[in-house]
């Protein structure tokens, strides 16, 4: 049955400045519907670490969204959730989208939308905080997923750490599995200063980067 799966030193750039206005960009609907099998897109997924320079679209940017933390049905999301706490949050660090200004984002699942945090490309600043590794950045977009912990420990205690590990894993794979689907690469990156990414995305102090995904089409 084919199923399309759409879903040095690091501080902020110099490009970069706060949002003033906390724009909110309305992202086109999800599709739930396609051409590519499950079965294709286990199997053909790869890390893709070099990526073509050509843009991505705004409807590629949310269907990728989508796939990693997107509803799917009432309020439940496309990636499990350990008693439904939801402790992820999604940023995007455009830098090559047609019709998006390059900044930071960070996504709104309840109403699939992105509010602009951040003015500027900064993905080079985390290919910095990533230890250097210019892939951290490479991509027209780098999706950045970030937890909250508290929201599952308070339930779980110590025990909901491995449970948020656990989601952000769930998360990440579908990002793979959607950017296949879309004719898209993605790599995993798990190496990089807490502090630094941190710094760069402006994120608030219970929020604590887990994965740095670059994505864009694969070169050739």
């Amino acid at each position: 049955m084919g199923l399309l799966l759409l879903t040095g030193c690091a501080v902020v750039s110099p490009s970069a400045a706060v949002a003033e206005s906390g724009t909110v960009i309305e992202l086109p609907q999800p599709q739930s519907g396609g051409t590519v099998a499950v079965e294709e897109a286990l199997r053909a997924r790869r890390s893709n670490r070099t990526f073509s320079p050509e843009p991505l679209s705004l409807a590629e940017v949310s269907q990728l969204l989508w796939a990693a933390q997107g509803i799917k049905a009432g309020v439940f999301r496309t990636a499990p959730s350990a008693g439904a706490l939801y402790p992820l949050e999604v940023y995007v660090a455009a830098g090559n989208v047609d019709g998006l200004p390059a900044g930071v984002y960070h996504y709104d699942p309840a109403t699939h939308t992105m509010r602009e945090i951040l003015q500027g490309d900064v993905r080079k600043s985390l290919s910095r905080a990533a230890h250097g590794q210019k892939w951290a950045g490479g991509g027209m977009i780098t999706l950045v997923i970030a937890a909250v912990y508290e929201r599952t420990t308070k339930k779980y205690g110590e025990r909901g750490i491995r449970y948020v590990h656990m989601e952000a894993g769930h998360a990440a794979q579908n990002v793979y599995l959607q950017a296949h689907a879309l004719g898209l690469g993605t790599v995993l990156v798990g190496a990089f200063r807490d502090s630094r990414v941190k710094k760069v995305l402006q994120l608030p102090d219970e929020q604590q980067p887990l994965a740095i995904m670059p994505v864009g089409k694969p070169p050739g």
